[in-house]
């Protein structure tokens, strides 16, 4: 078993159904050795979208979870995409994590590492990547968090 299988089968990770786009794109694309996945919005388990504003429907604990669940759903992709093969990942190069909240919340960063964590626990070194966390005054169907990414394949 790769070691990556092995992370997610320690940290008893189910990844969720890859979930095909609601609108005019392609959920992955592949480009060279970049492997592209578009925005994941925040899904809890049983696939209900977790909506509201972080920092008045939503605490930072429930929002780190919701970014949690979009980092899931790119691995996801990331799976579905490779033929079910996580080891054709290099690393992951960078996430781009949005976040619907309130003028005056400040820790967009401590919300976007929910996804930044989880795809560090299971790719490992492979993990490390770049990012940017942005607040958004709403996001598609008023989820919580969106987060995006690109991987290097080998």
């Amino acid at each position: 078993m790769s070691l990556i299988n092995e992370n997610i089968k320690k940290l008893n990770i189910v990844l969720p159904d890859p979930k095909g786009p609601v609108g005019a794109y392609v959920a992955t694309k592949i480009v060279g050795k970049l492997l592209f996945i578009s925005g994941q919005v925040s899904l809890d388990e049983n696939a209900k979208l977790i909506t509201g504003k972080i920092g008045k429907d939503l605490d930072l604990d429930k929002g780190y979870k919701a970014a949690e669940r979009c980092g899931l759903s790119i691995v996801a992709h990331v799976k579905n995409a490779c033929g079910g093969d996580l080891e054709k990942v290099k690393s992951c190069v960078k996430l781009t994590g949005y976040v619907n909240s309130t003028d005056d919340f400040k820790d967009q960063p401590k919300i976007i590492n929910g996804a930044s964590d989880i795809i560090a626990k299971i790719f490992d070194n492979k993990g490390e990547h770049t990012r940017a966390a942005v607040s958004v005054n709403s996001l598609p169907l008023g989820v919580a968090v969106e987060v995006d990414a690109i991987f290097e394949l080998n």
